[in-house]
């Protein structure tokens, strides 16, 4: 992945370069404008090139109705493991039992497939180099299929937390670290380097894929117990009646994702849409701690998406530490939060370092609206489809100073609040008027929400607030849908 942060810095270098030289200095407004256009793109380069698909031209091919659940003979489901064994190091066995499970999965696991096959574009990418540099089979990419559905945050009841599932005591010992801000074991990168190590050291003692992914499940101990009392057999299938219960249905369940992840368009499986790409991502690291509210205020998103792409943070903060913690965002916010760094930690200070006491305790900090402001004000009525930044930038003003003059912790408004806002000469003994030009994007066939807000630079969240009343589910060609 490109680093933006790489590329401003060779900018600011050829531009100190050129001073030097005796050239004169170069406009600061066309070098902005250079970024957004190399920042531009290379998202629309990345965009390409990870949701680029043959899953339409197959269920083209196959003449497939949505609502199509296609059956297939045993002999097909066989054929089609053993094209998957020929590129495999794994035994992706056909029998009973692996049938049966790839049925369930193809039958009562569509709506799961749909799902982890639109969060693959996040993560698969980033397991494949990590395996890849480990000297790894891929296909154990679909082991975090399993085991998380790939979902960073998820806990199971044993207390396995991560795309990895590592429990406590594992995680540490692959250096996973837990703090009350930070659990690495939610770390995506992190975490599945600490799970290729550890699938490594797996293989290294049984020889043998299937068993090693036993082991992952069940721990060594259970394994050899099973081994030992199969006869010492040496084979997963030989060894799987003397597992534990949920270990006998965990190779085949491997086995039915993998299969089910490679020919998901045969069976009429359409990929949930996916938001964003992991070559889409880039990151910056923070010499001061964050709260993620003054991030989404800063850059105008919602603070779950933030939060989603920064799985590692407990609590909705970044700490400092040394070295320093780092954000993942896509690549054009990452731009603006460098060129915005100081703002950043204005907003941080302004909204958690001076707060307020009430008189009843000194133990809670309270955020009171700013009722002193000297100069004039007015209120204004929330309009569907707006946001804090268009309002800001309506009153000319900052988005900091409206949260300041209402008291508000966080950016999430509502239709019909009234919000306290500055008046300036430009709106004195006038009606305000939107400086945002409103810009409608047509419907073309084969067009999704996702893929609308993906073409216009905008998560899901984002379009749906600026088109409250459309129905996401059921667009028509030639609607209008609101891009801005």
């Amino acid at each position: 992945m490109r680093n933006l942060i790489t590329i401003v810095s060779c900018l600011i270098v050829g531009l100190a370069s050129a001073q030097y030289s005796g050239k004169p200095p170069v406009d600061t407004t066309d070098n902005a404008r250079m970024i957004r256009t190399i920042e531009q793109s290379l998202n629309l380069y990345y965009a390409e090139h990870s949701f680029q698909s043959n899953h339409d031209s197959i269920i083209d091919a196959l003449n497939y109705e949505v609502s199509d659940v296609p059956e297939f003979s045993d002999s097909v489901y066989c054929e089609r493991l053993n094209v998957m064994n020929e590129m495999s190091p794994f035994h992706l066995d056909c029998n009973k039992q692996t049938l049966k499970t790839i049925k369930f999965f193809v039958q009562k696991r569509r709506g799961f497939t749909r799902i982890v096959l639109g969060r693959s574009k996040l993560y698969f990418d980033m397991f494949e180099e990590k395996l890849i540099e480990h000297g790894l089979p891929i296909e154990l990419k679909y082991l975090a299929v399993i085991e998380s559905g790939l979902r960073p945050q998820v806990k199971s009841r044993a207390g396995a937390l991560g795309l990895w599932q590592f429990m406590y005591r594992t995680g540490r010992m692959y250096g996973l670290n837990e703090n009350s801000y930070i659990d690495e074991r939610m770390d995506p990168e992190l975490a599945t380097d600490a799970a290729c190590r550890y699938l490594k050291k797996l293989y290294g003692i049984y020889g043998d894929w299937n068993l090693a992914l036993a082991s992952y499940n069940a721990g060594p101990g259970n394994v050899n117990k099973a081994i030992r009392r199969s006869g010492n057999k040496l084979t997963y299938w030989e060894v799987r009646p003397f597992l534990p219960r949920e270990t006998q249905g965990y190779v085949p369940n491997f086995i039915a994702a993998a299969y089910l992840m490679t020919y998901h368009a045969e069976h009429n499986i359409i990929p949930a849409e996916a938001t964003i790409a992991y070559s889409q991502l880039d990151t910056m690291c923070l010499s001061k701690g964050v709260h993620f509210s003054s991030i989404s205020t800063l850059l105008g998103i919602e603070e779950e998406e933030v939060k989603r792409l920064n799985p590692i943070y407990k609590r909705d903060y970044i700490p400092k530490t040394d070295p320093e913690q780092c954000v993942y965002l896509p690549l054009e916010l990452i731009g603006e939060l460098v060129s915005n760094e100081d703002s950043l930690y204005a907003i941080e200070y302004s909204k958690y370092t001076k707060p307020t006491y009430s008189s009843n305790t000194t133990t809670n900090t309270i955020l009171k609206p700013n009722n002193s402001y000297n100069g004039a004000y007015q209120y204004h009525k929330v309009k569907s489809g707006e946001t804090l930044g268009t309002i800001a930038e309506r009153y000319r003003t900052t988005v900091s100073t409206v949260q300041r003059m209402n008291g508000l912790r966080s950016t999430r408004i509502y239709v019909g609040q009234r919000l306290k806002v500055k008046k300036s000469a430009a709106t004195t003994n006038t009606t305000p008027t939107n400086t945002t030009s409103t810009k409608y994007y047509s419907v073309r066939k084969g067009d999704t929400f996702g893929k609308i807000a993906q073409r216009h630079n905008k998560t899901i969240t984002q379009l749906k607030r600026l088109n409250p009343r459309v129905n996401i589910d059921r667009l028509s060609i030639g609607q209008k849908i609101r891009v801005r």
